[in-house]
């Protein structure tokens, strides 16, 4: 991974190709760390991925966390890896709950460049029992940069309910389609009843 030093330097260098997406940076569990605007998440992914001495080419994987009752209170981690030098970076884009009284977002407008790094297109935002009528948080899909991500976010957004605009099939990917809630966020209800997988129950009985 890069040392402070090797950190920082990224930081100056993303900051001077997009001002404003770096909010912030450091170490956790022995990883360098990378807090961006979410607003900027595919032009900084895009810069990592293609600039000359960079080249983090591979996203190992992608996971969301929810760090209630902290503002911004929800995280996408994307973790990469130059694999030329085995050396690992994370990225994390920090999202506010829109649904909270403080909602509204991290960060100011999204960079008049985006389009270029595919953003847009894709499925709309997901309505129905999934969603129960909340308004959920979004940041882009990185799928048409990275496929691997494709069931990464379909994960993320069947546990947190964090909606990736442009992905090709956003929809659940282990609950059932008509599940109401987001099981991984804190303050779901720990309990309840067992999923029941209709779907199953209808074809093999």
């Amino acid at each position: 991974m890069p040392d402070a030093t090797g950190l920082e330097l990224i930081r100056g260098e993303v900051e001077a190709a997009h001002p404003g997406a770096v909010l912030d940076t450091g170490f956790s569990q022995e990883r360098a760390v990378l807090s961006i605007d979410p607003a900027f998440i595919l032009p900084v992914l895009t810069w990592l991925r293609e600039a000359p001495g960079q080249e983090y080419t591979f996203l190992s994987s992608l996971h969301a966390a929810d760090y209630l009752p902290a503002s911004p209170r929800f995280a996408v981690h994307y973790e990469l890896l130059n694999r030329d030098r085995v050396e690992r970076l994370r990225v994390k884009a920090l999202l506010d709950d829109p649904a909270s009284p403080a909602g509204g977002g991290v960060g100011g407008t999204a960079p008049e460049d985006a389009s270029a790094t595919g953003r847009g297109g894709g499925s709309p935002a997901p309505t129905g029992p999934a969603a129960d009528g909340m308004v959920l948080p979004e940041i882009d899909s990185c799928v048409e940069m990275f496929p691997t991500a494709e069931f990464q976010e379909r994960e993320v957004f069947d546990f947190f309910g964090i909606v990736f605009k442009g992905h090709p099939d956003l929809t659940r990917i282990l609950l059932p389609e008509d599940y109401v809630g987001w099981p991984q966020r804190r303050d779901f209800p720990v309990g309840g009843e067992p999923v029941t997988f209709t779907y199953n129950e209808k074809n093999y009985g």
